[in-house]
């Protein structure tokens, strides 16, 4: 679901604040005859490889675009709910050269590495717009200057808030701060009804949202754990900082014990059911806990920018997106489908119906939208100021590495300092 999962994978080491890469012996950014328009022949059934369809809209798409094309049907293969097994049948699909998948929903870290190994094809110029999109999701479907899937699905953190309880505070505005979250956090807790009550929590398992949640805290403190040139720099006080914010949390018990074992859903669940006063989480929570029976913060709770530091955190940009394998039959369906998904409005009926948080730039501007989901210039601002998490030839190793490092953190196993410092050491070795 958007930015919920994300998957350990190789990429190529890039530029910061681009997917352009440098090229490795996996096939550059070339293609040879497999980059031209008429690789994309064949028309008939196709299939959509993703993680699981909770919001049910997907199969709705789907069911529409079959009516319309009763000869060129798509099938959507649910893989795992978990995002490695996702990528890891996708990896095999392509190794085996199958034609099962069709269109493979990647997670945007996933894009450079198929690109890379060609296991899927460049879009081919002029077959679909790209022009309207935000520029940090395209930058994620770019591969040597090619578009080699078209952006689907962004996503940025925001803070999700109990409104109803900061104004019995007296408290006017969300925080932008981590100090100012105390504090109000401090008159929140005072109140009567709140017993049994934390401040915060996002996602500290030992899994890919945590290397999010350690990114975010590093980069909204002013650091970085690759610099401009490419190389490791997470052992400095910025860093620590960081680093420090999450660990004194778990010190403190305002971020409770139990949000160590805490990923997407578990963080969401204990929000909407009245543990939390501030959770970090994704867009697609706030359709979930508006409508769920279960939810006990209908109606009381609201978003802000997730903070930082000195002032507006900066968010790990999430998102995902279509793209077409080498390997299978009906491309032209294919493209067509990819198409179909991808317009203003597909886009706009899924914002609708999941709160997923669309790619196309002006569906954030649309006032009707806006009223309906008051927190879109929020997340606008979230997905433009994203940063990508770290990449790296060997990420798999390099987002297992920050887990293992941050978790002992966290747990206290070490300290915040010779966790930098191990990190730091690792990574020089997994980054050349």
């Amino acid at each position: 679901m958007g930015g919920r999962q994300f998957t350990r994978i190789g990429v190529v080491l890039l530029t910061v604040g681009m997917l352009a890469a440098c090229g490795n012996s996996g096939g550059g950014g070339g293609g040879g005859s497999k980059s031209s328009s008429d690789a994309f022949t064949g028309r008939g059934p196709i299939t959509l490889a993703t993680g699981k369809d909770t919001s049910g809209n997907l199969q709705n798409q789907v069911n529409a675009w079959n009516k319309a094309h009763p000869s060129e049907k798509a099938r959507i293969i649910e893989l795992p709910e978990d995002a490695d097994s996702q990528r890891q049948q996708m990896v095999q699909n392509a190794q085996t050269k199958s034609d099962a998948y069709t269109v493979l929903n990647l997670d945007v870290i996933n894009t450079a590495e198929f690109a890379g190994n060609q296991w899927v094809l460049p879009i081919p110029k002029g077959k679909i717009d790209t022009s309207g999109f935000l520029p940090p999701a395209l930058a994620t479907a770019t591969y040597f200057g090619k578009e080699y899937a078209v952006p689907w699905k962004t996503d940025g953190a925001l803070l999700y808030y109990r409104s109803d309880l900061l104004k019995k505070a007296g408290i006017s505005s969300p925080p932008k701060t981590w100090s100012e979250m105390q504090s109000d956090c401090t008159k929140v807790l005072k109140q009567p009804g709140t017993k049994g009550m934390s401040c915060y929590a996002g996602q500290f398992d030992k899994y890919e949202g945590l290397t999010c949640n350690f990114s975010e805290a590093v980069n909204s403190a002013g650091g970085e754990v690759i610099n401009a040139q490419g190389k490791p720099d997470v052992d400095t006080p910025a860093a620590k900082k960081g680093l420090d914010f999450l660990v004194n949390g778990f010190k403190s018990g305002s971020i409770p014990k139990a949000a160590i074992t805490y990923q997407e859903e578990p963080s969401r669940r204990a929000f909407q059911t009245n543990k939390l006063v501030f959770m970090r989480n994704w867009p697609y929570a706030d359709a979930l806990m508006k409508k769920e029976a279960a939810s006990k913060v209908k109606g009381k709770f609201d978003v802000a920018p997730i903070p930082g530091l000195d002032g507006p955190g900066v968010s790990t940009l999430g998102g995902h997106n279509l793209a077409i394998s080498a390997f299978a039959k009906n491309k032209a369906s294919a493209l067509d489908f990819v198409k179909y998904l991808t317009t203003q409005d597909a886009e706009r009926k899924n914002l609708l119906a999941t709160s997923e948080a669309p790619t196309i730039a002006s569906l954030y501007d649309d006032q009707a939208l806006v009223k309906k989901f008051p927190y879109l210039p929020i997340l606008k601002q979230s997905v433009t100021k994203a940063k990508p998490r770290p990449q790296a030839v060997q990420y798999g190793d390099v987002t297992a590495a920050i887990e293992e490092n941050a978790y002992d953190a966290l747990q206290g196993k070490k300290t915040s300092d010779q966790a930098l410092k191990d990190l730091q050491a690792k990574l020089q070795t997994l980054i050349k």
